[in-house]
């Protein structure tokens, strides 16, 4: 004869816990690795991003940093001119900035009559084309051609008039590159791909 096994039914509590905790671990996973969600604050993006939007950023395709070393995952790719992307502020590294990405290491970068030359050739990536860039900060002066250093970024704000970006305080490294943002979720009436 077989005997039966006494199995005690969980507690409403326990279920309610366990739960709780699994939501949790899977929510701080997919933080870390696959989509943060941002807010922004200034108007330093627009008209692509204005103040209050709230965006999802892709840690995936650039490969999502290891908590607590130095290490990345395999990213999709590398950032390219015309991400936009978000990172690590070189001048404070406690807060986040979101920029748009002109050139990447080895490139050589110019400000000339409100255009973007990358490499001596007038950049004809939409909507940098379109937008004009003052001549501002110590590497964005007029008839001052930047090289980006190796694993490194030049990034600016599509509002250049009020954007603290590369022009003022340099590059950003590659370490510090969180994601790039795809959406706007928030609120209903911007929701969109952000190109």
């Amino acid at each position: 004869m077989i005997k039966k096994r006494n199995i005690q039914p969980k507690s409403v509590a326990r279920e309610w816990i366990e739960s709780f905790i699994i939501a949790f671990i899977l929510a701080l996973f997919i933080r870390t690795f696959i989509i943060q969600a941002f807010k922004i604050p200034t108007g330093s993006m627009r008209m692509t991003l204005i103040e209050g939007d709230r965006i999802l950023v892709n840690k995936l395709r650039y490969g999502a940093k290891v908590p607590f070393s130095k290490h990345r995952l395999p990213g999709f790719g590398e950032p390219k001119p015309g991400d936009v992307v978000v990172f690590i502020y070189p001048e404070d590294k406690k807060r986040d900035f979101i920029k748009r990405l002109i050139a990447v290491g080895g490139d050589i970068v110019e400000i000339k009559d409100g255009k973007i030359y990358v490499n001596g050739k007038p950049i004809e990536i939409l909507p940098i084309k379109n937008i004009y860039y003052y001549n501002r900060g110590d590497f964005g002066q007029t008839n001052k051609a930047i090289q980006v250093p190796k694993d490194n970024y030049f990034v600016l704000g599509d509002n250049s008039a009020s954007s603290k970006d590369s022009r003022y305080w340099g590059f950003v490294p590659k370490d510090f590159v969180i994601g790039r943002a795809e959406l706007i979720y928030w609120p209903r009436t911007r929701v969109r791909f952000i190109k």
